[in-house]
């Protein structure tokens, strides 16, 4: 594509019909962009119109887009063609900070972003000057400017904070400390400064806190690693004036806003996680600052108000206060009982009380409000600030804090009592107080795993929450409903079995609850019910136990998806997964009326997938549902490909990408269980498979890869008959897979059963090829896992073409080839193959090699008997060789840029293991035995006499074994 006005136009029309409502104008303006985005100059063109178009909607549509675009090419996978061409990438990294920086701010994020993800791959080696670029840019004095450069820093830096360590990051760190760090400081310094100069002026503040925000920031991510020698040495200006800006408070800088946090909360907030993290990493070198934090941290907790615009600041400052509480040499600060009673009453009982502005986002934004209970990511909640605060003081003072806390409880308790539908917030506040004492170790899979024993927490349950879950309204104190059931999920380890059989009807009935988070709680803790262990591996709850609650709880289930907000409840879905899997064959009577409500669910989310996680449990759901049904009457599979294939046919013609491993993988499973000729339905399918397109997305290879493996094990004499002119696109796929060090093993499970399947005669014509290619690919890039499965191909040619066709094929290629093979490659590598199957593959393989094959026995093959023979016995005694060469560590892994529709593995799809030598042989060991004693008995006192001059003595003590377990001796 030029850099022409016309193609300006173009793309300018194109960006704007992305943006329309209608789909039927959107999608195929998106297919379009998508269809450019490879053409040289189509990046520049974004950042020409976001530069120069008249339109702000364009400017900012061309940023999003561009960075998008970065986002999903910059990175230059292995294997894979380079996605953005080098001029272009030269062009984009000398024009993007000046451009960035002269941006209006809502283009400046989105450019600040691509900086970031392009500095994550390039950032320092291909991209030197970029530091030095943008500190020399702090001279400005022009404080736009330096935002920006401040905003691209923080968010190239701030992967610090979870990088692993080791050397590239260190230098990495280094380099930008020796640049950045003193520019910084001044920077700080004199921002400072300028804020004491300019405090009458609100729009000057404004600009400067946002620049003191960033910077705090950065102090965070440069700091997290270890502690800098510069940051050390310079400790006294930060910290001094860090406890300054904890304590300042300019009546310019307060809002009227009560929900947004203002920029004196935002960084008084970031302060004091840089302080907790001083405290916790270098509490050494931080000790002389500390007293005054602790001080300054304390009186903002008194002094701040219950507004949800300080959420941030006060969690941020109770995490500070639990992460010094719990190391041993500041404990002397807690130790007065009326410290630690002062704590409880100003900061922890106040900071867990449910708020109007809670209870507003319980009825109202429900989605977020569960997100950050019931996953953990409400760490910036006060509520969970003040759980951690607990914790930390319980691992020192757990007997006072539990006395402290058991009269507010009880106290709660008696008000609640006294007015239930007034005071209710005072029993959610002592429930919260309860779990919040009781948990010392809690994890997402097994809820609490160790419990203060100075709480009885069955005792509390009986008394308090069941009481709750049994009353005769389930649409009732929906708060307390959802108090109770987590509680049940959180405890689950701690309450005896016979309460928690109690509690599922309870649970059960809580399904029909109208409030969201009551009926998705429900939902949540039905499923870690079923996926608690009991003894012997097997689940707690048993299928029998269920037997009686299996019709309601269906019912209940599928209902609640029509409960407003949760047609996509993602909670429901997995509870309908994980009922089915207990469950078993007691869900058959109901699988149809089950399975037409999954295929209508289906087809509604297929317009517009918007939930992955939702998506996913509902494919696992299909899946059981054939599984369990086809189990027990395999006929059934029919009446499940009427059902689904309308909707299948659909996705695929949609193109409806996030559902297309999904519906390939379900065929899988259905064709798989067809035991006689493959269905015309399926080979009606089978041209669109080889597609290249399917081909180019990752996420598509192991499924399609999988139903082409069905189709092979199927109906590969019906290919062969009705479409052996697909055999050259069938072999097209296992070529372009072979060339990927990240999907070769995918080209040989295709080829292999190409290999097993199909009718001999149908690929003869495309052998040699097939080798040639193989051979190429060695030459070009020798991989341990590629020779693993290279290995177990050639095994496996051999079983099912004989050992003699093997060699032959080999010295066809080039003369004296099979011995090469045989003693660069099978010799010395043989102990990497790894798995059972490969294992008996390449042993049965390698017996025909040793005893089939005339050349082994009277050429200059010969010499190579007796180490293939050793090597053989290698394979079956020795440990298995898992050395990796240290080039090769990082291939394997799959990591594609940007979004892709990653392949997702349904488990209750799963394949089972397939063996291709199967019953011919049971024993490898003993097969080697009698085919020795067979080829010895053809050519007599040729075997022992080769045996005895070179097979070391181990080796020969091993054959003894299996001679004898076989019953045979050799002649």
């Amino acid at each position: 594509m030029e850099l022409s006005d016309a193609n300006l136009q173009t793309l300018t029309e194109y960006l704007k019909k992305t943006l329309d409502p209608d789909p039927a104008i959107r999608r195929p303006a998106e297919k379009f962009l998508e269809s450019v985005e490879g053409s040289q100059n189509y990046p520049l063109l974004l950042l020409t119109l976001l530069e120069k178009s008249q339109e702000n909607v364009i400017k900012v549509c061309a940023s999003v887009t561009f960075k998008n675009y970065i986002k999903r090419n910059w990175r230059i996978i292995e294997d894979e063609p380079n996605k953005i061409c080098e001029s272009d990438r030269i062009a984009i990294k000398a024009n993007i900070v000046p451009l960035m920086l002269s941006s209006p701010e809502q283009i400046q994020k989105q450019l600040s972003d691509a900086i970031s993800i392009i500095g994550r791959e390039d950032f320092p080696q291909k991209w030197p000057d970029l530091l030095t670029e943008m500190v020399n840019r702090f001279q400005s004095g022009d404080f736009h400017v330096i935002n920006g450069v401040l905003r691209t820093a923080h968010s190239l830096f701030k992967r610090y904070r979870h990088e692993f360590k080791s050397n590239e990051l260190w230098t990495e760190i280094k380099l930008v400390l020796d640049a950045f760090a003193l520019p910084l400081t001044n920077l700080f310094k004199a921002t400072i400064e300028l804020c004491s100069t300019h405090a009458n002026d609100a729009s000057a503040l404004k600009v400067l806190f946002s620049s003191l925000i960033l910077i705090a920031k950065l102090f965070y991510s440069l700091n997290f690693q270890d502690l800098p020698e510069f940051f050390e040495d310079n400790m006294e200006t930060w910290m001094t004036n860090f406890h300054t800006l904890l304590t300042l408070d300019n009546k310019l800088l307060q809002t009227d806003d009560e929900e947004e946090a203002g920029l004196l909360e935002l960084l008084k907030s970031q302060i004091c996680d840089n302080a907790a993290l001083y405290a916790q990493k270098y509490d050494e070198e931080f000790q002389p600052y500390l007293p005054r934090f602790v001080t300054a941290i304390w009186n903002l907790l008194v002094t701040t108000g219950q507004e949800v615009k300080y959420d941030l600041l006060v969690s941020n400052a109770i995490q500070f206060l639990a992460s010094v509480c719990e190391r041993p040499h500041y404990k002397h600060l807690f130790e007065d009982q009326n410290t630690l009673t002062s704590i409880c009453e100003k900061v922890i009982v106040p900071n867990m009380e449910f708020r109007a502005a809670d209870e507003e986002a319980f009825e109202d934004n429900s989605e977020e409000y569960i997100r950050r209970d019931l996953e953990g990511s409400d760490i910036d909640t006060r509520r969970r600030a003040a759980c951690d605060l607990v914790r930390g003081l319980c691992k020192f003072f757990e007997g006072p804090v539990t006395g402290i806390f058991s009269g507010y409880v009880n106290s709660m308790l008696q008000e609640y009592a006294k007015n239930p539908s007034v005071n209710w917030k005072h029993k959610d506040a002592a429930i919260y107080l309860v779990t919040s004492l009781a948990s010392k170790a809690q994890t997402q899979k097994h809820g609490i795993t160790q419990a203060n024993e100075l709480v009885n927490l069955t005792e509390f349950f009986v008394n308090h929450i069941q009481p709750d879950l049994k009353s005769a309204s389930v649409n009732e104190f929906p708060v307390l409903k959802a108090d109770g059931i987590k509680y049940i999920m959180i405890f689950r380890n701690q309450v005896p079995k016979e309460q928690l059989l109690i509690s599922i009807p309870l649970l059960i009935n809580h399904l029909q609850a109208e409030s969201i988070v009551v009926h998705t709680y429900a939902a949540h803790a039905l499923e870690r019910l079923f996926t608690m262990r009991g003894t012997s591996n097997t689940t707690l709850i048993t299928a029998a136990e269920m037997m009686p609650f299996v019709e309601v709880l269906l019912t209940n289930l599928f209902k609640a998806l029509t409960l407003p907000g949760s047609s996509e409840n993602e909670y429901i879905m997995k509870a309908i997964m994980r009922s089915f899997s207990l469950l078993q064959e007691s869900i058959i009577p109901y699988i149809p009326s089950v399975i037409t409500q999954l295929t209508q669910k289906l087809l509604a989310v297929s317009k517009n997938p918007s939930k992955p996680h939702f998506n996913h449990y509902m494919f696992e759901s299909i899946c059981l549902s054939i599984r369990i049904t086809c189990k027990a009457n395999p006929d059934a599979v029919g009446s499940f490909e009427e059902a689904l294939f309308m909707v299948f046919t659909e996705i695929l013609q949609n193109d409806v990408q996030e559902f297309i491993p999904y519906v390939f993988q379900v065929m899988s499973l259905l064709l798989e269980m067809h035991k006689n000729e493959i269905p015309s339905s399926y080979m009606a399918l089978f041209p669109h498979l080889l597609q290249p397109v399917l081909w180019e997305r990752t996420g598509n290879i192991p499924p399609l890869v999988r139903l082409l493996q069905a189709y092979l094990e199927r109906g590969a004499n019906t290919i062969a008959r009705a479409a052996a002119d697909k055999i050259p696109g069938l072999l097209g796929v296992f070529q372009k897979l072979i060339a990927s060090k990240a999907n070769d093993h995918q080209g040989f499970y295709l080829l292999n059963s190409i290999i097993e399947h199909m009718p001999p005669e149908s690929v003869d014509q495309y052998r040699k090829q097939i080798f040639i290619l193989l051979f190429q690919r060695l030459q070009n890039s020798k991989t341990t896992k590629f020779i693993k499965s290279f290995l177990v191909f050639i095994n496996l040619y051999c079983i099912k073409y004989g050992a003699l066709a093997l060699q032959e094929i080999f010295d066809s290629i080039q003369p004296k080839m099979f011995g090469m093979v045989l003693e660069k490659i099978i010799i010395p590598e043989i102990q990497k193959v790894s798995g059972q199957v490969e294992k008996k593959i390449c042993a049965v393989g390698i017996t025909k090699i040793l005893t089939e094959c005339p050349p082994m026995m009277d050429t200059e093959y010969t010499k190579l008997w007796t180490p293939l023979l050793q090597a053989l016995i290698g394979l079956f005694e020795l440990p298995e060789d898992d050395t990796i060469p240290d080039e090769e560590h990082f291939i394997d892994i799959e990591d594609t840029a940007g979004y892709q529709t990653a392949f997702s593995q349904l488990a209750f799809a799963g394949k089972k293991e397939h063996d291709p030598v199967g019953q011919m042989v049971n024993n490898p060991r003993i097969h080697l035995a009698q085919s020795l004693h067979k080829l010895s008995t053809a050519c007599p006192g040729r075997v022992p006499s080769m045996l005895s001059t070179s097979l070391n003595a181990e080796a020969l003590q091993y054959l003894q074994g299996y001679l004898q377990a076989a019953s045979v001796t050799l002649l």
